[in-house]
């Protein structure tokens, strides 16, 4: 080992007993995600998904898409509790960057159970050699100023490490007002236009990443933006689905 890494892991050690490691979800010191909180994360059984929106139990009749979307299909890791919700917010708003590469690891899991079971076209809802590069939904301006990074990028290298598919950081997004806030009807006009491709992306199919999908309009306005620049097919992924 060099000596920036000597002192790297001396700078950590010293990082961790000054501020113990505890889990964003009870607050037991230890692990980013204790025992207790990992063996109990609302996993989405990906048989029993809606394909369309990867909405929990609705891979029969879904009343969260009506069986609409622009993607190819889409692939969600786990239901909206208390552990998934701060998994999200103690990395983009509390600077826990380490949970970067925790997301992509249940991200990576749901993939896998998922290319077992097929998508609306007949092919599996996740196949790696099928797919030539990951995207993500961008954070707005405003909030990369705000917080100096973009967590979703965060993740989605980690997530390209994982499933060994490069990395194309190709939408950029402008500003709008903070989805949270919003009704389905308003977050969808909210969006609309707001996210561009920045580069053309004809012929490739692509994987589209985003950390929560509640009415899904942040992911199919990407999603509407990647076609619009030629990609042949988008299949997303969240890791956490509001339902």
């Amino acid at each position: 080992m060099d000596i920036r890494g000597i002192v790297r892991n001396a700078a950590d050690a010293a990082a961790e007993l000054a501020w113990p490691t505890r889990c964003v979800s009870c607050d037991m010191p230890g692990e980013l995600l204790c025992e207790d909180c990992r063996a109990n994360l609302p996993w989405i059984a990906q048989r029993w998904a809606c394909p369309v929106c990867g909405a929990p139990f609705g891979w029969l009749t879904c009343t969260a898409c009506e069986g609409g979307w622009e993607s190819r299909a889409t692939v969600c890791a786990l239901g909206f509790n208390q552990t998934s919700s701060q998994m999200v917010a103690c990395l983009k708003d509390r600077t826990e960057l380490r949970l970067a590469g925790v997301n992509a690891a249940a991200m990576a899991t749901a993939l896998d159970e998922a290319s077992a079971w097929p998508a609306p076209d007949g092919r599996p809802r996740f196949d790696p050699c099928n797919l030539d590069a990951i995207c993500f939904v961008p954070a707005t301006q405003q909030a990369y100023a705000r917080r100096g990074f973009d967590h979703m990028e965060l993740v989605t290298k980690e997530l390209s490490a994982y499933l060994g598919i490069p990395l194309f950081d190709v939408l950029v997004r402008s500003g709008a007002r903070d989805q949270r806030t919003l009704g389905r009807g308003a977050r969808t006009s909210n969006l609309s236009g707001t996210v561009w491709a920045s580069d053309d992306v004809s012929g490739m199919k692509l994987l589209l990443v985003d950390d929560v999908v509640t009415t899904g309009a942040s992911m199919r306005e990407s999603t509407r933006a990647l076609l619009a620049r030629g990609a042949k097919d988008v299949t997303c992924c969240a890791l956490s689905r509001v339902w």
